[in-house]
């Protein structure tokens, strides 16, 4: 029960402490000289303190220097007071410079150090959503990155907004390095973080890991190692380690700058630099391709069914027959499992069905309820027994058992992916629920043509690099981040899809590829052989690195 109630009480603080490995890495990089100051702004129990006082004492700072060098900020006295403690064990002591309060409120305590710069700053801040992060400290976090020309909104977490006010407290040749979320290099809403980090810094590092370094939590880190004005050239480089025990011994300073990569498109997300500069320049030149088109030009992507509560709303085959619906629900996808096949038909359905799935939605017409048919009554009455009726998405409709949007897609897109980005034509009067995209094509009459363009290396690849990913492997693709991406569709494709949808309900994917990347994109996109192939290697570079152990190495 107490490591349940610890557990709970870090979740909600956005506090998970940082592994020593991790610490001493930080430290030991940015710290360089033995009179660095150096602020932490989030330091809690004191570990990378710990561990940037250890650097400073190896360096040859004197213990009696070290205390008035360091300056920690944290919001909890007992927090504050376990970092002073730990500091004593190497007769380091900090009693002034280990602050009690709101980073974000910096210079309006009586700390003395108001508008003070230092030469590291050091840390790993609380990951805290909008609606989890304290309103005052979160009113004065927004301010600052205002300050900066940012515009934080309801999709800001707490990281970026110490990142960025860390950002500012660096003298003209300071370095940061920060434990930051893996959600840096891929989603939309850091997109404007990226964009600070490219014009505040000169040189940027990102240190990775193939396997989760938190203990108890499916959250990637990545470590930001960041110099404002390097003596060296500028750029960014991704290097990518087993994991923290990789650390011991990597002096990140000491290896050559060659690898540094430009920073052309700022806002793009980074996780493209886990590629080469060739690769990264192949995707850059064939996004300028005449012939590509993006998706959201083809179709609109939109959520499948909200239902509010699919215990009541998604029934099997058995359900219907006990209940009496048989005339009112609609066919159901509700797992990407339950999509075998680039075609959906009925006879997929049917089978679905007849294997005890819930394949089924409720779609009763929408009247008052004295007049429904009588089994509606009696089923509408069995969820109001049970609550249905009070849920939040069920609670604001005007009837609260009628589940909007209903309408039934042209195509299925898989939100959630695993081995690869998956359109499937809905051949049948099927909708799917909130798991599955659905897809209205703009011209339903080449439905087979845009399945088809669907399935090349290039599109993969972009997938790869447009989605993101989380620590369980899984890459999801939003419907905004779906509509960029890049399809080879031509009205007069001639593959066919009955051989292609057989291929892959026999999960022959590189067969399914060798086909069509030799039809699209060497064919008609022009292309070379050597040029598909690396839009190949791009894609099985990234999906097994996402994938990592989850699933057999892609070939």
């Amino acid at each position: 029960m107490q490591a349940t109630t610890e557990a709970l009480d870090q979740k909600l603080r956005g506090g998970y402490y940082t592994p020593q490995p991790i610490a001493q890495f930080l430290a030991s990089w940015a710290i360089r000289d033995t009179s660095d100051e150096v602020l932490e702004p989030s330091c809690g129990d004191g570990e990378i303190l710990f561990a940037a006082a250890q650097k400073l004492l190896e360096i040859g700072t004197l213990a009696e220097n070290v205390g008035h060098q360091l300056h920690g900020v944290e919001l909890y006295a007992s927090e504050a007071n376990l970092a002073r403690c730990k500091l004593e064990q190497l007769n380091v002591f900090c009693n002034g410079s280990i602050c009690v309060g709101d980073f974000f409120a910096f210079d309006n305590q009586e700390w003395g150090i108001i508008n003070k710069r230092f030469d590291a700053v050091i840390g790993n801040p609380p990951f805290l959503r909008y609606h989890t992060f304290p309103e005052e400290q979160r009113v004065r976090a927004f301010r600052i990155m205002q300050t900066a020309s940012l515009k934080p909104t309801k999709l800001t977490n707490s990281w970026v907004a110490f990142l960025i006010a860390a950002s500012l407290r660096l003298k003209e040749h300071g370095r940061l390095a920060m434990v930051i979320p893996a959600e840096l290099l891929q989603v939309n809403y850091a997109a404007e973080t990226r964009a600070f980090l490219a014009r505040h810094f000169g040189a940027i590092t990102l240190v990775t890991f193939r396997r989760l370094v938190f203990a108890g939590i499916q959250q990637e880190v990545v470590l930001l190692l960041a110099e404002k004005s390097p003596a060296i050239e500028s750029g960014i480089d991704v290097i990518e380690l087993d994991d923290a025990s990789d650390l011991a011994g990597y002096e990140v300073q000491l290896r050559e700058r060659h690898h540094l990569k430009a920073i052309d498109h700022a806002a793009e997300k980074w996780t493209q630099y886990y590629l080469d500069e060739a690769e990264i320049g192949l995707l850059r030149e064939a996004k300028k391709h005449p012939d590509l088109k993006r998706f959201g030009e083809i179709g609109d992507v939109d959520v499948g069914v909200v239902t509010g509560n699919n215990t009541f709303f998604v029934l099997n085959e058995a359900q219907v027959l006990q209940h009496k619906l048989q005339n009112h629900t609609l066919p159901l996808v509700g797992r990407t499992s339950q999509l075998p096949g680039l075609t959906y038909s009925n006879a997929d359905w049917q089978r679905n069905c007849a294997d005890g799935v819930s394949c089924h939605l409720l779609n009763l017409p929408e009247v008052p309820f004295n007049q429904l048919p009588k089994a509606s009554k009696d089923y509408v009455r069995s969820g109001e027994a049970t609550a249905v009726h009070q849920g939040y998405k069920c609670g604001i409709r005007k009837l609260w058992y009628i589940v909007p949007s209903r309408w039934v897609p042209n195509a299925f897109l898989f939100r959630q992916i695993h081995a690869y980005p998956k359109l499937v034509f809905n051949c049948t009067g099927a909708t799917s629920t909130d798991t599955i995209h659905r897809v209205r094509y703009h011209q339903p009459q080449y439905a087979d043509q845009i399945t088809l363009s669907f399935l090349n290396s290039l599109t993969f690849a972009f997938s790869e690099v447009m989605g993101r990913s989380y620590g369980g492997g899984v890459l999801e693709l939003e419907p905004n981040e779906a509509d960029h991406l890049p399809l080879p569709f031509f009205h007069d494709l001639k593959l066919d899809l009955a051989e292609i949808d057989s291929l892959e309900r026999a999960n022959e994917i590189t067969k399914i590829l060798d086909i069509t990347d030799k039809t699209l994109l060497q064919q008609r996109l022009g292309f070379n052989q050597r040029e598909a192939r690396m839009f190949r290697d791009i894609w099985r570079k990234l999906s097994n690195r996402r994938l990592g152990r989850k699933i057999k190495t892609i070939s």
